[in-house]
């Protein structure tokens, strides 16, 4: 019984992981301008941070001012293991808290004897599941929140949040791309790209 219980568990697990990996993947970028090459502009946010606002706030300001530039926009993954750790500690929440709700005694199956806190959690099966969520939510969104807001103009990094400490100023970000568009195209005419000609 306990067997085919742990079995279901594993198999659930796995789907979860699955889906979550697939909804990473499935990561449709919202401004994508359809066919035309032109620039591109590319957002690196901070999802987690709340930064996925102001990125859609700076898609409809850019739109207004350059019709012609195709924006992306995706989640900064952060370097190193912490995007790892986060999402073995996801997986391993899920398995706790669905052996916790089985009452399901692992150190059982171990050989070992059952720890104190172990059976506190079986006993208060709701309230330590609880508990586990948010504790480790709040651990998972400590090892991914970047703090990231990086913009690339052409694959060329022209503003980095990690590096200055902060968000540009519309007028800023509109003098940069100003830059970089007279520089692709010297006879830019009052900010029209003319890709048709």
């Amino acid at each position: 019984m306990h067997l085919s219980r742990l079995s279901l568990c594993l198999i659930f697990v796995c789907l979860c992981a699955i889906e979550s990996q697939a909804n990473i993947n499935d990561d449709v970028p919202l401004t994508k301008l359809g066919s035309k090459s032109g620039p591109t502009l590319k957002f690196f946010y901070c999802y987690s941070c709340g930064y996925k606002k102001v990125f859609e706030d700076y898609v409809n300001i850019l739109r207004q001012k350059y019709p012609e530039l195709q924006i992306d926009g995706e989640n900064y993954n952060p370097p190193g293991a912490n995007m790892m750790i986060a999402k073995g500690l996801g997986i391993a929440k899920i398995l706790v808290i669905i052996l916790i709700f089985n009452k399901i005694n692992i150190f059982q199956w171990m050989g070992q004897p059952q720890p104190f806190w172990w059976q506190w959690c079986l006993e208060n099966r709701l309230y330590s599941c609880v508990m586990l969520f948010f504790a480790c939510n709040a651990a998972e969104g400590y090892l991914i929140s970047s703090g990231a807001f990086e913009i690339h103009f052409n694959d060329v990094p022209i503003w980095s949040k990690l590096e200055t400490g902060r968000i540009p100023q519309p007028p800023e970000l509109f003098q940069i791309i100003d830059t970089h568009l007279q520089m692709l195209f010297p006879d830019m005419e009052n900010g029209k790209i003319g890709l048709n000609n």
